[in-house]
């Protein structure tokens, strides 16, 4: 029998002889109405979809506006005569972005942070990093300014007060900040260093407490327990986790480490940094959306920034170019400075040291690259000179004269604290052929040195080479026989010096190290 069509009116879906027997392949009414039904259906998931992708993208554009409104600007250079940064693209170009600190008390919500004892309270600079990414997303250099350096300090307009600071052969450059705002300091970075800064950030003391707090704690070393009344860091030898205000306390210790002064501060707050990359890059943080809002909304509530970089985009862009850079190429070095000769408690800056360095940021190349510059003469040990012209050994590209290894005595001096290490560095030459390799204990040295008598100057290029000791530290001795090995701090493990980035010139770390503050004693 075959399928009839429903007398007008039936209802199809009610007449059990409809669809029953549909034979011959012509669609049954009741299978034509349930296609109809799911066509509907998908109509109906492509609504709820769209309703919730527009709900998304309206909480995401609530948010980024929340953060951006979060963020305080001000002008990036207040420079008179100086070429503002030509726009640039955070996701590609090179970029130099310049970190401050505020020593103010009051954050962007206004709220009283700290002791009197703790800040100025005249809003001066307290941290000043320059941070230069390189186009290639493969390097970051962290370049510190010390408080107490001195340099020319340009004519800037304060946007704020419209007050007038005069331009000054020599002012303190952490003053430049309440003279004009973060546009002043960057216009005097610029005169000095001659690269043309893109950025800015400018954070406040909350910010430091909330971030730490916000990433679980940061990892830090101090060598001897620290308990200073002034900050009120209060730590055990050995390794400890801070946040809050320890974490300040320990970024801003004024008496804790090294020197005593500024020197041994920016060292601890390079470790500290080196730390908080190391974590942050280990727990995926910059790939984590969620924790990463969570940071931002931290910074954001804390920061002022440039106009340019106050929309959350641009931060988020930086984020990226941060997430995949090797550690052993973020390095944090302080500009070479001397001491002023008409008051020793303040610095200027060594023009000769620095220009490499600055030369390195100019030309968008990281300092974990082939050094420009050879060192400085050092002062030698006892014993010891530099090399009669025409005698250095070299041992960078030049090549080494062929010498039989088994016929050049070698008196290992262990300058190291590790009783062991002077008999690890004779198995290391023994290995290579050295067999007349003596160790010796000696006074503690920080760095290797090379000295070496009448006739082994191709001797101690061999032994230079193997060890990547530099030709400044390969020296001449009228009294040595052979070849004297001064195993150094800067030896003790591995089987090369451990070098700072670009030259031993600059002072500072890798992310990757791992480093432990020294007391001052104070």
């Amino acid at each position: 029998m075959t399928g009839q069509s429903p007398p007008d009116g039936a209802d199809a879906l009610g007449d059990p002889a409809v669809g029953a027997g549909a034979s011959g392949g012509a669609p049954s009414v009741g299978r034509h109405l349930r296609h109809e039904g799911t066509h509907g259906g998908l109509r109906l998931t492509a609504i709820v979809l769209a309703a919730v992708l527009l709900a998304a993208m309206a909480f995401v554009a609530i948010q980024v506006i929340r953060l951006q409104s979060n963020v305080l600007t001000s002008p990036l250079n207040l420079g008179e005569g100086q070429e503002s940064a030509l726009p640039v693209d955070s996701s590609k170009d090179p970029l130099q972005i310049l970190v401050l600190g505020t020593d103010t008390r009051t954050g962007n919500g206004g709220d009283f942070i700290g002791g009197e004892d703790l800040s100025s309270g005249e809003g001066n600079s307290d941290v000043m990093m320059l941070v230069a990414l390189s186009a290639d997303r493969e390097d970051v250099t962290v370049v510190s300014f010390p408080r107490d350096l001195l340099v020319p300090l340009p004519r800037c307009i304060s946007p704020d007060t419209d007050e007038v600071s005069q331009a000054v052969q020599l002012g303190q450059l952490n003053g430049a900040l309440k003279e004009g705002g973060p546009g002043c300091t960057v216009a005097a970075i610029n005169d000095l260093t001659g690269l043309s800064i893109d950025h800015f950030m400018m954070a406040d003391f909350n910010a430091v407490k909330e971030l730490s707090s916000t990433l679980g704690g940061v990892e830090v070393c101090v060598e001897e327990p620290v308990d200073d009344e002034y900050s009120g860091l209060s730590l055990p030898a050995g390794t400890s986790e801070v946040e809050g205000d320890q974490a300040l306390a320990f970024l801003r210790t004024r008496y804790s480490f090294g020197d005593g002064g500024d020197a041994g501060r920016i060292a601890a707050q390079q470790s500290f940094l080196a730390s908080m990359a190391r974590k942050v890059q280990a727990e995926g943080t910059l790939t984590n959306l969620p924790k990463l809002y969570s940071i931002a909304e931290v910074v954001t509530r804390n920061l002022t920034v440039n106009e340019e970089l106050s929309k959350p985009a641009e931060l988020l862009k930086i984020a990226d170019r941060l997430k995949d850079v090797d550690l052993g190429k973020i390095a944090f070095v302080t500009v070479p400075t001397e001491p002023w000769v008409e008051d020793p408690n303040r610095l200027v800056l060594d023009e000769v040291r620095a220009e490499p360095l600055f030369q390195a940021l100019r030309q968008d190349r990281g300092l974990s690259e082939k050094e420009p510059v050879t060192e400085p003469s050092e002062t030698a040990p006892t014993g010891g000179t530099p090399a009669p012209s025409g005698q250095a050994p070299t041992t960078e590209a030049a090549e080494v004269p062929a010498i039989d290894p088994a016929s050049i005595p070698v008196l290992v001096l262990n300058a190291t604290n590790d009783p062991d290490r002077g008999g690890e560095v004779q198995e290391l030459l023994l290995d290579t052929g050295y067999t007349q390799a003596v160790p010796l204990d000696a006074e503690q040295a920080e760095k290797t040195q090379i000295l070496f008598g009448t006739g082994y100057d191709a001797a101690a290029a061999d032994l230079a080479e193997r060890f990547g000791v530099p030709a400044v530290r390969v020296l001449f001795s009228g009294t040595a026989t052979g070849l004297q090995l001064v195993v150094g701090v800067d030896l003790a493990t591995g089987t090369r010096i451990a070098r700072p980035p670009l030259s031993s010139e600059l002072d500072g770390q890798t992310a990757e190290q791992k480093t432990c503050q020294a007391s001052s004693g104070l």
